[in-house]
């Protein structure tokens, strides 16, 4: 018996909404990243771009538990002498509402070219609204 290996092109890619109000960040963000990668599918490889397009609305809601909100630090360094920069959940939902959300998406998903194909499918706003209504896009439930 012959394996068959499913190309990227001959997939179907799928749209999925997701609403991050009142939802925790980890089931949120582990729920995206099961979608991006295709784990839902019975044609998944690891190695072929098989996942769908993630659409998360209201990332600005999104809620973590105890005293994260205070105590998670997500840092980033600017290159230069003495430019590491720290924020905390808090204050990075004030500044980018999408950032925290995205970064523990892309944190969950593998950390090569692959991945970052699988990032450029996911599509992450603050608000209600999104501009991706014609791709007429699955609600899923977390």
């Amino acid at each position: 018996m012959k394996t068959i290996f499913a190309k990227s092109s001959e997939l179907k890619h799928d749209w999925y909404v997701i609403d991050a109000s009142g939802k925790s960040l980890g089931r949120v963000a582990a729920a995206a990243a099961s979608l991006l990668r295709g784990k839902n599918k019975p044609s998944f490889e690891p190695q072929t771009l098989c996942g769908d397009y993630v659409v998360i609305i209201n990332a600005d809601k999104v809620q973590v538990t105890g005293n994260k909100a205070d105590d998670k630090l997500y840092r980033h360094y600017t290159g230069f002498v003495g430019g590491l920069r720290s924020y905390s959940f808090n204050t990075l939902l004030q500044k980018k509402p999408t950032e925290p959300l995205r970064r523990t998406i892309v944190g969950m998903l593998p950390h090569n070219r692959l991945g970052r194909q699988m990032a450029g499918n996911l599509k992450i706003y603050a608000g209600n609204e999104h501009p991706h209504t014609a791709q007429n896009p699955k609600t899923f439930e977390v």
